[in-house]
């Protein structure tokens, strides 16, 4: 599960946080409903490219109104922002449930984790529609010039797991190792690696990072 998901149990080797006040009704309907159309778009991604998408489209998909849809996220490109944070968060989900699975193996969860963010993101329809056919300067933007969002979120999440889990480090470094795996992992969606190489990217990210996480363990 994502860290950045508020249901459901913590993943064994992460600490439970505060109980967060119960959702209003209003707030699990609004989740419910931007899930649904977050969904919806991945499915037309399945079957078309990003550029063809329109509102319309994810309206139709998710069985609301087009206005609907404008007022959840108000342009296309709050859309593509909305289900690349999402994207954010599924990250992060590898790297926890990676962490949980290899208690005192720092590089062996890094790989781990790297291995599980990498196939994901060669699978998502989003990625894929960015990386083939036409130019989509709007999505590439996402990932560079307007990728602030993407590295706060993911970055906070990383910096909880490195605090709360059996890792348990200072939370000065936690940030500061969170911010590089998140704009790390970032630069490999936008120039991912070739599957035909001789290296194994997620090997390659695990054996640089993970001794500084443990030096910072010591």
């Amino acid at each position: 599960m994502p860290l950045g998901d508020r249901g459901g149990s913590r993943l064994e080797g992460v600490s439970a946080p505060t109980a967060p006040h119960p959702a209003s009704y209003a707030e699990a309907s609004k989740q419910l409903l931007r899930a649904t159309l977050l969904d919806g778009m991945r499915n037309l991604l399945r079957e078309k490219d990003w550029a063809r998408v329109t509102m319309a489209d994810v309206a139709r998909q998710a069985g609301v109104s087009r206005q609907t849809v404008y007022n959840e996220f108000s342009s296309r490109a709050g859309l593509a922002q909305a289900y690349a944070l999402r994207l954010a968060d599924e990250f992060c989900g590898e790297i926890v449930a990676a962490v949980a699975a290899h208690e005192d193996d720092v590089e062996g969860a890094l790989r781990a984790g790297f291995t599980g963010f990498l196939a994901s993101a060669a699978d998502d329809p989003l990625i894929q529609s960015l990386l083939s056919g036409e130019a989509k300067p709007d999505l590439l933007k996402l990932i560079t010039t307007d990728a602030a969002p993407l590295i706060a979120s993911a970055s906070a999440q990383l910096e909880v797991l490195l605090v709360e889990s059996w890792i348990a480090i200072d939370q000065e470094l936690a940030g500061r190792i969170a911010r590089m795996i998140a704009r790390m992992a970032l630069s490999y969606v936008a120039m991912p690696p070739d599957p035909d190489a001789d290296t194994d990217v997620a090997d390659d990210l695990a054996a640089v990072l993970a001794p500084a996480i443990v030096a910072a363990r010591a």
